[in-house]
């Protein structure tokens, strides 16, 4: 178990006391029902504050977390304003490889920075216990075949050998540092159905009790190094996702720290119609709470309909935090949690002893309407979800079954600022042979058709329009356009159909649907044009296991639904590459084609840089996407395909009923079945990995490498605090008043709205023509072995030159063409006097420009700057570029607190301001002053100096947070701050 540390003294002893666990044994807990004795109020706190108190309470040590801060949280109001900030220990630690990687060479790079300081390198050890999870480094290069999985873990050793070695090397050098290999599934389920415990416990009590006390129990929490680590939520574990560069700091003892938050209570009521899945309902509620505007909140659901939800299908929502853009979305234990428990093949006590502490504390059973004061509610009937797809560019932005093809088919021709693609309507309906030059229209654009509706059952809809459809298919034949043999391709043509592991595949009941409506398919003679590019990635090997037991998966391999790995793959980009043949027929023709998949993230370029449209689907709709060949065929009205004898199927005809899942669940819920499988994480984890030797001792030797490279960050480290930021003189000319200032800076990009963590991170394949490509080339790596941008992430010298490198981003000081569209990728104009001066080129190549200078820069952005998975190479390499300061009109959380932690200043325009309203064209200086003191969430100052000599101010607003965060700052970053600490502690 975890240990947990104690102080000598606490503030409130009278709130440590026994509890009973059944078997007779007992424990003891810091008693939030002691703490109401002196709190009343705490019964009516959301349960995910409470067990956030619990934390506070326990930890209360006088230092880093003090007697305040529990009277603080413990007099919580639903509407006050929030400025204190809280110091939160977790229990634990995850992590991801793409995350973890980078992460474990920071460690490693401390330790070397101890080594050359002649401080002991031991002093660098996590405090709490800390999982990897490799999970992101499988790619979809082979798919179809019953083989693809065998094959694909081949490349996929051979590719990240390198930093397999590395994680090795981690394992053997700290304590507290655990790998989960490949092959055994997605962090976030392997979270959910192995590593947490529901409750941990001290080895020996109380630090100031007696040898042989009885131990301290407390909940399971913890920070993930992926935004997703929110499916916990579903278990009632307080969790969240941060970037690497905050849980390194958790890990090394640092509570994480936030302003007290606002939360948002979610009544469920009603249940699911039939034919709707959880797919559905977490699409819907992802779209109400980005209504509501939840950034920053905690979201804690409740009511009748909550009580109703299987675990599965809170975990999906609970996933989903991200795309609300919640700091979590939380579910309180209740009996449903029990079951889960047991299902999942927790042992006995574990499971007692979990029960017991909860009912002990008051935190057990989903709270009725009025038992807890939230900051607001939002209401749901379950019986009004439909199903749904969300896309083509957000996840936020859902769309009814029924109304996907009308939808892409306006999108297709409107503007880029509406979200469209902005291509000639005439142009939708043309097809294009692969082998081909010419266009070859279709004979005549589909019938426009009704949307139902509203008929009261999925399922019965579905019957209700079969009659009308056959004559509207017969308009527009999908191989009318194909010669014998050819293969055509149009807009919204499906090219990718992933049942990809986040999300969707911890749920079985999406699972076995899409299990049994591929049976149903296959046995009605359906099937999946071969070019399409299927795969079957769960999330975890159990879910083979049940999809074997229940006789599915042959039906879904007849289909191309093969296992290609277990692992985080399309939703990320690493479905593999499409043939050549098919990306030069959609880039010659500028095609708007589609990917479907059963992921949570279908940002622009995310999925395959050719594929412009993307659908987020339930696993069911995934295959049935992949049988009907495209987005432009309404499946609520037209048939999905023609089976045997050419007879038109339609979704009804193979849509699975509740019954039919149901009697299948049985064989997914196998307590013996989960225990064996995770048993193999130390006893059999299998030959490739087994066969992976490492560097050994204490500390990385470092060993050429194009995968692992010293991270830069401590190059200039000195023990004594030195505060990195510019100084500048006040306006009086006081030399000695230290303003933490940004003095001259050119502007690096004007972006607009939604700049996502994958516009400014270096994510998916690696272009042979960027600058981290011909790097990679001048170091002897061919084209072929390029691999990742996520599996390099630990060496600085590619990610750095893949920051803002994405091919879909947009810099706004490029002037827009004739046309009115714009450039993408990521380029700039180099602005600073001299023969350069004016010309267009990479980002990364002028930055080394304006850093040779000592020139500083600065960049600009519209709404939520920042949002999507919590890289923290987003914001390593913007300060590796020498970028100083982002001024944006609102920034996402987790990327904010990156930018801090990086040393680099995030402010924020005033309502009614931007960039554009100052009327920047990327030509202008600027200067950023800031409150001397950093005051967080104050008001600093922005200069902008124009080519014409006029000069302009404007107040804008320090998103410099809490006071910890400007201790951060002033000490050049989390990680100084953090090494410094522990080097002289």
């Amino acid at each position: 178990m975890a240990r947990s540390p104690q102080p000598v003294t606490h503030a409130f002893p009278e709130t440590l006391r026994s509890f009973p666990i059944a078997s007779g044994k007992e424990g003891k807990l810091y008693s939030l029902p002691a703490l109401a004795q002196q709190f009343p109020q705490i019964p009516r706190l959301p349960v995910s504050i409470r067990i956030v108190l619990e934390s506070v309470l326990r930890n209360c040590d006088g230092r880093k977390v003090t007697a305040e801060h529990v009277k603080q949280l413990a007099q919580w109001a639903p509407n006050a304003e929030r400025k204190d900030e809280i110091p939160f220990v977790v229990s634990r630690v995850v992590l991801q490889d793409f995350t973890g990687v980078p992460l474990l060479a920071d460690l490693a790079a401390m330790r070397s920075t101890a080594v050359r300081l002649g401080k002991n390198p031991k002093k660098i050890e996590p405090l709490v216990p800390v999982d990897l999870v490799v999970d992101h480094s499988i790619m979809v290069d082979h798919y179809g075949k019953k083989n693809s999985l065998d094959l694909n873990m081949k490349l996929e050793f051979h590719r990240n050998r390198e930093r397999y070695e590395f994680m090795k090397w981690g394992m053997q050098a700290f304590d507290t540092f655990g790998v989960v290999p490949p092959g055994f599934g997605i962090v976030h389920q392997v979270n959910l159905e192995y590593l947490a415990r529901g409750v941990h416990k001290t080895k020996d009590g109380h630090a100031s009790a007696k040898a042989g006390a009885l131990p301290v129990y407390y909940p399971d929490t913890l920070v993930g190094t992926d935004s997703h680590t929110t499916m916990i939520n579903g278990i009632g574990v307080v969790g969240w996702g941060v970037g690497g560069i905050e849980a390194e700091a958790a890990m090394l003892g640092q509570p994480v720290y936030f302003l007290t938050p606002d939360v948002v209570g979610f009544e469920l009521t009603g249940q699911l119609r039939e034919g709707v899945t959880a797919t559905d309902l977490v699409l819907t509620v992802t779209e109400i709470l980005r209504q509501h505007k939840v950034v920053g909140k905690f979201v804690e659901f409740f009511g009748e309909g909550t009580r109703t939800l299987a675990l599965p299908d809170r975990a999906t929502i609970g996933n989903m935090a991200p795309e609300y853009g919640a700091t979590m979305g939380f579910f309180p234990v209740d009996e449903k949690t029990i079951d889960y428990f047991k299902g999942t093949g927790r042992t006995k006590g574990e499971i007692e002893a979990f029960e017991a502490y909860f009912k002990a504390q008051g935190l057990f059973g989903v709270p009725a309407a009025g038992e807890i004061d939230y900051s607001q509610v939002v209401r749901l009937d379950l019986g009004t979800v439909t199903p749904s797809l969300a896309g083509p560019k957000r996840p936020q932005d859902r769309i009814e079954l029924g109304k996907v093809c009308s939808e892409f088919s306006s999108l297709f021709s409107k503007p880029i600022a509406d979200n469209g693609f902005n291509r000639p309507a005439a142009l939708l309906h043309t097809r294009h042979h692969v082998r081909g030059k010419e266009a070859l229209p279709l004979a005549a654009p589909p019938r426009e058709k009704p949307a139902p509706s509203g008929a009261p059952r999925f399922v019965a809809e579905m019957e209700q329009n079969r009659p009308t459809l056959a004559a509207a298919h017969a308009e527009v034949p999908a191989q009318q356009a194909a010669r014998a043999g050819d293969i055509t391709v149009g807009n919204g043509d499906v090219l990718i159909a992933a049942i990809t592991s986040c999300t969707n595949t911890s749920n079985p009941s999406v699972m076995l649907a899409a299990g049994l409506l591929a049976k149903k398919a296959v046995e009605a003679g359906l099937k999946v044009k071969p070019h399409i590019k299927t795969s079957l990635a769960p999330g975890s090997r159990v879910v083979t296991e049940y999809l074997t037991q229940t006789g599915l998966l042959p039906y879904l391999e007849k289909l191309g639904f093969a296992l290609a790995g277990y692992g985080c793959t399309t939703c990320i980009g690493n479905a593999g590459d499409l043939t050549p043949e098919l990306n030069d027929a959609i880039t010659r023709n500028d095609l708007v084609c589609a990917a479907v998949l059963s992921g949570n993230r279908n940002f622009e370029a995310r999925i395959h840089p050719n594929l412009k449209a993307n659908f987020l689907a339930s696993p069911p709709l995934v295959v049935a996407y992949a049988i009907a060949g495209t987005v432009l065929k309404d499946l609520m009205t037209e048939p999905v395909g023609q089976g045997k004898g050419g007879r038109d199927i339609y979704l009804g005809d193979i849509w699975p009923s509740s019954d039919e899942v149901h009697a299948l669940m049985k064989f997914a819920m196998n307590g013996k079945a989960f225990r064996e499988n995770y048993a193999k994480v130390a006893s059999d984890p299998g030959k490739l990995w087994q066969n992976i030797h490492g560097v050994s001792g204490s500390t990385y030797t470092w060993p050429a490498s194009t995968y692992i490279a010293e991270p830069p960050f401590f190059a200039q480290f000195a023990i004594e605090d030195v505060a990195a930021s510019a100084y500048a003189e006040s306006a009086a000319g006081q030399k000695d008043q230290k303003l933490p200032s940004v003095l001259g800076a050119r502007i690096m990009a004007l972006f607009g709205d939604s700049i996502t963590t994958d516009h400014i991170s270096p994510a998916g394949s690696i272009k042979e023509t960027s600058p981290a490509g011909q790097w990679l080339l001048q170091h002897g790596v061919q084209k072929a072995d390029f691999n990742s941008y996520g599996a390099r992430r630990g060496n600085h010298d590619v990610m750095v030159r893949g920051t803002f490198a994405n091919v879909r981003i947009k810099n706004l000081m490029i002037p827009p063409s004739a046309d009115g569209s714009r450039e993408e990728g990521g380029v700039t104009v180099f602005q600073s006097e001299g023969p350069l001066q004016g010309e267009k080129m990479f980002i990364f190549d002028a930055a080394m420009h304006y850093l040779a200078q000592g020139t500083p820069t600065v960049i600009f952005a519209g709404e939520e700057y920042g949002t999507g998975s919590s890289r923290d190479w987003a914001a390593k390499g913007t300060q590796l570029l020498g970028i100083k300061a982002v001024v944006a009109r609102s920034f996402e959380r987790i990327h904010r607190s990156n930018l801090v932690g990086m040393g680099v200043l995030p402010l924020q325009f005033k309502a009614g301001d931007s960039w554009e309203s100052l009327g920047l064209t990327g030509t202008e200086v600027i200067d950023v002053v800031p409150d001397p003191a950093l005051t967080p969430q104050s008001d600093a100052k922005l200069v902008v100096h124009r080519p014409d000599g006029t000069c302009q101010e404007v107040t804008v607003t320090l998103r410099i947070d809490t006071p910890i965060e400007v201790d951060y700052y002033r000490a050049g970053g989390i990680l100084p701050f953090v090494l410094r600490q522990l080097l002289q502690g």
